[in-house]
């Protein structure tokens, strides 16, 4: 198996629904290739934390400010258009 195979079925494989015979190849190959091991366990690692975690409230301030960055840059890329059903806010 090369990394490309391997990356191919990464999310198959991480979910755990390869065929039962990929997975000694999977294994296998992560055995002697650091780089895709990285790869597989930062996504493993990734789903164990957004699992693991609850709803997470953003403070006003950033959510503020990160919708008011949102609207200017969809209004850039609008061209300045106003929103569709009403003037931009």
């Amino acid at each position: 198996m090369t990394c490309k195979d391997l990356l191919k079925m990464l999310n198959d494989y991480v979910d755990g629904d390869v065929d039962p015979s990929f997975c000694s190849a999977f294994e296998e190959h992560l055995r002697d290739c650091d780089p895709c091991k990285v790869v597989v366990d930062t996504i493993r690692n990734t789903i164990r934390l957004y699992k693991d975690e609850g709803v997470v409230e953003i403070p006003i301030l950033f959510r503020e400010r990160l919708h008011s960055t949102l609207r200017r840059r969809w209004q850039e890329k609008q061209g300045g258009q106003t929103r569709p059903g009403g003037p931009a806010r």
